[in-house]
């Protein structure tokens, strides 16, 4: 079941129409302007509710994606950098989201970093190609993963806040 935020956030991100990958040329063009113009949307969106989490740009040809994402925990901000390409298979396959600096520190977590999104996300994805882009992994993906994860990691002292480590 999907709560209500949860609702209210997925209505606010455009969905997209163009079933297209990187190696369909024109339609990856397309593909790539509705990427943008969700993620603007959903970017915008945040800073309007105060919930603004993360940054991300792309290579020129929107097939490496790159940036920052963060989390507040007791007015402490712990920032990430995340990573990733988009699959050959895209937009069937979803892209494997990675933080590799948290790499071997949770269960939930792939080798190179790449966060475990199989049980909850992936199948909710499935359901919905082409419709799902980049914008939603992000709020139903990568957005609930560090609303669980990071919290944990601080609890069990596994991620440090920057000042913490800095005065060891």
């Amino acid at each position: 079941m999907v709560d209500a935020a949860t609702k209210k956030t997925l209505s606010n991100i455009p969905l997209l129409k163009t079933k297209a990958g990187p190696r369909d040329r024109d339609l990856w063009v397309q593909r790539l302007k509705e990427e943008y113009q969700a993620l603007i949307k959903y970017v915008e969106n945040n800073k309007k509710e105060d919930n603004d989490w993360f940054r991300l740009e792309s290579n020129k040809e929107g097939t490496r994606w790159f940036g920052k994402c963060w989390h507040y925990q007791d007015l402490m901000k712990y920032e990430f950098e995340i990573e990733f390409d988009i699959p050959i298979t895209f937009p069937t396959t979803a892209p494997e989201i990675a933080i590799p600096e948290l790499e071997g520190k949770t269960a939930k977590m792939y080798r190179g970093g790449k966060i475990c999104l199989t049980d909850h996300f992936k199948p909710l994805w499935g359901r919905n190609v082409p419709k799902f882009g980049i914008a939603h992994a992000m709020a139903l993906g990568l957005g609930p993963w560090l609303a669980v994860e990071i919290p944990d990691l601080i609890s069990k002292g596994l991620v440090q806040h920057k000042d913490d480590q800095q005065q060891k």
